[in-house]
């Protein structure tokens, strides 16, 4: 036989009149014409080589190749069958894979989000890639996910990113520090104190840096730390002072004071991040559309950016 000639048209042909075991009605039920159906046959007899069909008794009965050629028909049919279901499902974004690379900040929340985006569409399958914003950087440039939280996001034409969520940037001390006391604090009086502060690249370290520069001031005393649980511990025993997101500190299970420095909380934001050079799939418009619609839901309210609103309409 040869397979090249075969066609689902000369599958389907063939499955209805095995089934109705008659030509004309086998074309009413297709709305074909009969001599259609015949010339159907006909091709599909050529492509097998061999009998397919015995008349008898006014009906057309199988031959034992013919069955074969049904049973096969069948698995084919229904196997598309299915496949056009998956697909029917995919394209309203209710099945499929998401791949989400988010900034190590944003770990705090994007789980709750998750949770209940999974609850609504649970055949939809999220690989979640965690780190720092160098590392997610690197993956927007190698377009190794669908969608990206950042909290600075990438410069350049090909991204497009729009405010999720607000992510307030707070100077923290421990319980016992000598300003835990005070009502307002100008900065000035925390130069000399040592500050502990993310690595180069961190958008929390650079947000503080433009603040400090626009200001004119110049920390004193830095101590790198590349973790937010490790600068929280240092923080809360007494290793110094820091720069940290309210959602990060929220978190965090150890005893700190938030000091009341004029000019903070710095006001800053995580954004949603696609490439525009890269077609979203159909499962991640779908997170997108759930998130514009329910993201107040799923977080404190007074944590929703007002952008949220464009969100679907920015990403189609």
């Amino acid at each position: 036989m040869n397979i090249r000639h075969l066609s689902f048209r000369l599958l389907q042909v063939y499955v209805q009149v095995a089934r109705l075991g008659n030509i004309s009605a086998a074309a009413r039920a297709l709305h074909l014409t009969q001599p259609t159906v015949s010339l159907q046959l006909k091709k599909l007899r050529e492509a097998v080589e061999e009998p397919l069909f015995t008349p008898r008794e006014g009906r057309m009965e199988m031959t034992h190749v013919g069955q074969e050629l049904y049973r096969a028909a069948c698995d084919v049919l229904v196997r598309f069958d299915d496949f056009n279901g998956f697909l029917e499902q995919a394209r309203g974004g209710s099945s499929g894979h998401i791949n989400l690379g988010i900034v190590t900040t944003a770990k705090y929340v994007l789980p709750r989000i998750l949770g209940a985006f999974y609850r609504q569409f649970p055949k939809v399958g999220v690989t979640l890639n965690i780190g720092n914003r160098a590392h997610i950087l690197e993956r927007f440039s190698k377009q190794e996910d669908d969608l990206y939280v950042f909290s600075h996001p990438p410069s350049g034409t090909e991204a497009q990113a729009t405010r999720i969520l607000k992510n307030p940037l707070q100077i923290i001390a421990p319980l016992d520090h000598w300003a835990a006391d005070h009502q307002q604090l100008e900065f000035a009086e925390l130069r000399n104190e040592r500050f502990l502060i993310r690595e180069p690249g961190s958008a929390t370290r650079m947000m503080f840096e433009s603040w400090l520069s626009s200001q004119g001031i110049e920390l004193a005393d830095t101590m790198q730390i590349e973790s937010n649980e490790a600068i929280r511990l240092g923080t809360a025993s007494g290793l110094g002072l820091s720069v940290i997101s309210a959602h990060t500190l929220h978190e965090g299970q150890e005893k700190l004071t938030i000091l009341p420095v004029r000019h903070f909380p710095l006001e800053s934001h995580w954004y949603l991040v696609s490439r525009k050079d890269r077609r979203l799939p159909y499962a991640a418009m779908q997170l997108v559309r759930f998130m514009a619609e329910h993201l107040q839901e799923c977080v404190e309210p007074q944590w929703v950016a007002p952008d949220i609103a464009n969100l679907a309409n920015n990403f189609t």
